[in-house]
């Protein structure tokens, strides 16, 4: 979220952020930030159905559990996304990292479903804020020649950990006692962990006099905006993917695939980002735009394999299909923010950037809360099949918009 800054930081020389070796470098820090705040964010996948059950709430509230999380980053969008660019990168990752510990006392504390919609809230502002700060933090560390690689890192180092926290809950909750409590335990050492290089690494925002401007801009300018619909569909439906698997991936498993494990649950969903990250580095001289098509125009096929997968209750679909859906979801992603960013003028580049990402925690959370709905009116597996068909019409309508009103087309980048 280090985009979403409306003006330009007073930051140091990013090519003399590493010349200091004794300490840990930015970039370095950045990607461990990055990947720590956003495992916070999927620690929760395998206990979502244990929470279910332990305190008898519906698929229904299951789901809203799951998707409050935006509160917290639109939170962040709207009010907060300029502030580390106003005081500094290390106090921000510091107060998410303090967030994410607040986020994990609220799940150890647990006595009501009360207290874990609040767990839920705080991790989302955690993210958000911690993610976007430790994001610039490490493309500001990078060589300017270097940074299109930043990227790459920053993307990757998002989805390793995104990967990490399903796998590591699934893997506790099946084999190790404590089952609703020793995940959060590990996280906290882990955050804990975390604060030392921080602390070390080089800051790259110089210190600032004037006073904190927190005032929200979202705006998309009038000639970028038809160019600007394929990226903003893919990030809708990149995100609804991400969504879907990280609400309802181990609750599929256990009552439709009757797979009880619950670790066989969390590495099931960590599949999905494992894939996804190799897909970015292996696929990383695809241009932004092609990167962005080809990942909406294949994302129909996961999805249908998916819903096949469900159907037959035949998991080698379902792996099949998740490690396509992985793909489509991380090239998507990246694909999308870098045609919005070349897209956007320079001095509304956080306006346009900032509704990009509105769109994508949209569809982090509005689909799976229809999920959740028409499953409690007509039964999970026809909820799945309406969310892989809505949501393959949303990504071939990116797919279209992208190929009318690209490159070369009107309102389109011309380098994107």
């Amino acid at each position: 979220m280090d985009q979403l800054s409306n003006r330009r930081p007073a930051v140091t020389d990013a090519a003399s952020a590493d010349i200091d070796k004794g300490s840990p470098s930015g970039q370095a820090v950045g990607g461990l930030a990055v990947g720590v705040f956003f495992m916070g964010s999927t620690l929760l996948t395998p206990l979502y159905d244990l929470y279910r059950s332990t305190y008898g709430f519906s698929a229904v509230v299951l789901v809203l559990l799951y998707a409050v999380y935006v509160i917290g980053n639109l939170t962040v969008l709207l009010l907060l996304g300029r502030l580390s660019d106003q005081i500094g990168r290390r106090p921000v990752v510091y107060t998410g990292l303090a967030l994410a510990a607040l986020s994990s006392g609220l799940f150890l504390a647990a006595r009501d479903p009360a207290w874990l919609f609040a767990g839920r809230i705080v991790n989302g502002l955690a993210v958000g804020l911690g993610a976007g700060a430790a994001t610039a933090w490490l493309t500001e560390s990078t060589p300017l020649a270097r940074r299109p690689h930043a990227a790459i890192l920053m993307t990757s180092c998002n989805f390793v950990g995104l990967a990490a926290g399903p796998a590591l809950t699934g893997v506790l909750v099946q084999y190790a006692p404590a089952p609703l409590h020793l995940t959060f335990w590990v996280y906290l050492a882990l955050l804990a962990a975390t604060a030392g290089p921080v602390a070390l690494a080089r800051e790259t925002v110089a210190a600032r006099t004037e006073p904190l401007v927190l005032k929200p801009r979202l705006g998309v300018p009038p000639q970028i905006r038809l160019a600007f619909i394929a990226p903003a569909l893919t990030a809708f439906a990149s995100m609804a993917v991400v969504g879907f698997y990280a609400a309802l991936g181990p609750t599929l498993l256990r009552h439709d695939l009757h797979i009880a494990n619950r670790a066989v649950g969390g590495l099931a969903v960590a599949e999905l980002f494992v894939v996804g990250a190799a897909a970015i580095v292996a696929l990383r001289r695809l241009t932004a735009r092609t990167a962005m098509l080809a990942g909406m125009g294949a994302a129909p096929v996961g999805l249908a394999l998916l819903a096949a997968a469900q159907r037959l209750e035949s998991l080698p679909l379902l792996l099949t299909g998740t490690a396509m859906c992985g793909v489509c979801a991380a090239l998507g992603y990246r694909g999308s923010l870098q045609v919005v960013n070349a897209l956007a003028p320079p001095d509304r580049k956080a306006e346009v950037v900032s509704v990009y990402f509105a769109c994508g925690f949209m569809g982090n959370a509005l689909p799976v809360i229809g999920v959740g709905v028409l499953s409690q009116m007509a039964g999970a597996r026809l909820a799945d099949t309406v969310f892989a068909g809505v949501i393959s019409a949303v990504a071939l309508s990116a797919l279209a918009a992208g190929l009318a009103f690209g490159a070369g087309g009107r309102g389109g980048p011309k380098g994107a």
